[in-house]
């Protein structure tokens, strides 16, 4: 009980002097973080202003998909689950300021529900094979998908096998995160969403804004949201990403694969998905009599 300290330090009792000392010592700590802007809520509003930053979005004029074209990745949601865009997950621990602010590697990936163009949520779809940028991207091409330059440090998503080491937080599956270095283990391709009409659409030019699968090429799972794996982030509620291919009775991909590779709107309005709702519902404008060609 002697421990306990039952007057205020303006009382004179005990140590006093002791606990002024302290007292003072830990104002002037808090100035000295203060000015170097190393307080928690000073490193949350930096890392927030920079990595919610706007950013345009590439806009197609042909209505297909391009290499060096920065788009979000969207699943539209379903059950459980609410329309969420692929984001990048970072903290506080994951920022550094020198030499230049940015990102560090390996960092977390999430779904936030926060569908706007930014920095966090833009995405390069970048060429693996040597096609020059500006070419259409075909079906079942391997391609990679790095962040944008600068804030985000133009990191890869990038997917390994599974194991006790090495797996999703909450689900156990196979991990999905961003990485600084292009390999094997960072490349993925596109698929229709549809098994029974994939054949046909093989080596045909990717469509913009339409559902799709996104596959890892090492590993051959699909990248897909969790809704019932819930994480809090910084940004809020988020759910889980993971590489895992969810089939129904049908052994068809469910609604957890489906992905939309979204566009800027040509008229200025922002994201084609905000804008034309309707149009990105209705997947069945594409028929195998007619399929999209690049120009």
């Amino acid at each position: 009980m002697s421990a306990v300290r039952t007057y205020g330090t303006k009382v004179k009792i005990g140590n006093w002097n002791e606990d002024l000392q302290l007292e003072e010592e830990a104002l002037r700590e808090h100035l000295e973080k203060k000015k170097r802007g190393e307080l928690a809520v000073q490193r949350v509003d930096f890392l927030k202003e920079n990595i919610l930053r706007p950013v345009k979005l590439s806009v197609t004029n042909d209505g297909v998909l391009h290499f060096g074209d920065v788009v979000m990745l969207v699943n539209i949601g379903g059950g459980n689950r609410e329309c969420s865009a692929l984001s990048i997950n970072a903290d506080i621990n994951s920022v550094t300021k020198t030499p230049s602010p940015g990102i560090q590697a390996p960092c977390g990936i999430s779904a936030g529900q926060a569908v706007q163009p930014c920095t966090r949520t833009a995405f390069i779809i970048t060429s693996v094979d040597g096609s020059p940028e500006g070419s259409a991207l075909h079906f079942e091409q391997s391609f990679a998908l790095k962040t944008t330059s600068g804030f985000a440090s133009a990191l890869y998503l990038t997917s390994d096998l599974q194991s006790f080491q090495k797996s999703a937080k909450r689900s156990c599956l196979q991990e999905v995160n961003l990485d600084c270095s292009q390999s094997f283990f960072s490349w993925w391709r596109i698929v229709y969403f549809d098994p029974q009409e994939r054949l046909e659409y093989e080596g045909q030019p990717v469509p913009a804004n339409v559902k799709v699968l996104i596959i890892h090429c090492k590993t051959n799972q699909a990248l897909a949201v969790l809704g019932d794996k819930v994480l809090w982030t910084t940004y809020g509620k988020e759910y889980e990403v993971t590489a895992h291919t969810f089939l129904d009775s049908h052994k068809a991909e469910q609604d957890n694969n489906h992905w939309l590779l979204c566009t800027g709107d040509p008229a200025g309005g922002g994201l084609v998905l905000c804008t034309h709702p309707q149009s990105m519902a209705n997947n069945k404008e594409l028929s195998v009599s007619n399929p999209t060609t690049s120009t």
